[in-house]
């Protein structure tokens, strides 16, 4: 997948013909209350980030948007407002060939649909399909838990990737919301959701660590509403993520936060990345992004990579 190309032009065109849309317009599948049969997980194989001509150098990015309660805001500010930003930051600070998933995670206690999983793309038509195809189930189980580490299970053993597999260079991965994850997949839950024949528990640990294998992974809490500083959600996730927690204040600079950790992970400086944005956004992102900004060392590698807790 993957081998169309990014038009803002287009983009602008899809923007400007949503005006005035609702969101169960958008995302009609919401009106349905059904996820769309191409993003249920079952019998999930692989999913496909690989070079081509148009895009040689293709880099794979997982977004796994929380599709719970209040935030479904963050997928539609994706869709009206911001999917250009993500784009054009990546292409502009180096990120030639972004090829991009998105997914949806809930609850997977309570939710019906927790796991849904689009396509690596780069087109825009692809990538805003596959992100208006996704379904906000708007529920969640209000434990202060989402099954995050379900979207850890899918990069780790559910993609194949040419710029892991063929050059040595990690993928990225975010979840995006605003609870802590559950520690344990149940191995029923494994069979249900993903069709495995044989399945057992698997520990939130166990599958970070695999995903890390091929992907730099990062979580962005959303930090507003109820859950906004919440010491024991914010302490599970710096626990297992360290510095690769980031802590967003306002979810309308959810774009620019994700194409600027990709870009300072590929060795481009905070601030000549976030002087393209406007002064809220840019402030906000440079907050948001300061403990990875430290936590990655000065010493690069050829080519402008960062070496050091971020391997390659």
């Amino acid at each position: 997948m993957g081998y169309s190309q990014w038009s803002d032009d287009a983009y602008k065109f899809l923007k400007k013909s949503r005006a005035g849309a609702s969101a169960d317009d958008i995302f009609t599948n919401n009106r349905a209350r059904q996820a769309s049969a191409r993003m249920l997980p079952t019998g999930l194989k692989y999913r496909e980030s690989r070079d081509s001509p148009e895009h040689p150098e293709s880099l794979a990015v997982a977004v796994f948007l929380d599709e719970t309660g209040s935030m479904g805001r963050i997928p539609e500010v994706l869709v009206r407002e911001k999917l250009g930003a993500l784009m054009n930051t990546l292409i502009g600070h180096g990120i030639a060939d972004p090829q991009i998933l998105f997914g949806g995670i809930g609850d997977h206690h309570s939710d019906s649909f927790p796991l849904q999983v689009g396509q690596f793309e780069s087109g825009t038509a692809e990538l805003d399909q596959w992100l208006t195809e996704l379904y906000l189930e708007g529920n969640g189980g209000g434990q202060q838990r989402e099954s995050y580490s379900l979207a850890w299970l899918v990069a780790a053993r559910h993609t194949s990737c040419d710029c892991f597999e063929k050059r040595g260079q990690k993928g990225f991965l975010f979840t995006i919301g605003d609870e802590a994850a559950w520690d344990v997949l149940q191995a029923g839950a494994l069979r249900h959701l993903l069709g495995y024949s044989e399945a057992s528990d698997l520990a939130d640990a166990q599958l970070l660590e695999e995903a890390q294998r091929a992907f730099h992974v990062f979580h962005i809490h959303v930090n507003e509403g109820g859950y906004r500083n919440n010491p024991s959600i914010l302490g599970y996730w710096k626990k297992l993520l360290g510095e690769r927690l980031i802590v967003l204040d306002d979810y309308n600079a959810i774009a620019e936060t994700i194409a600027t950790a990709v870009a300072l992970v590929h060795g481009v400086d905070l601030q000549d990345i976030v002087a393209g944005f406007d002064a809220a956004t840019a402030r906000t992102v440079q907050h948001a992004l300061a403990p990875v900004q430290q936590g990655l060392t000065t010493t690069k590698r050829p080519g402008g990579f960062w070496s050091g807790i971020f391997k390659l």
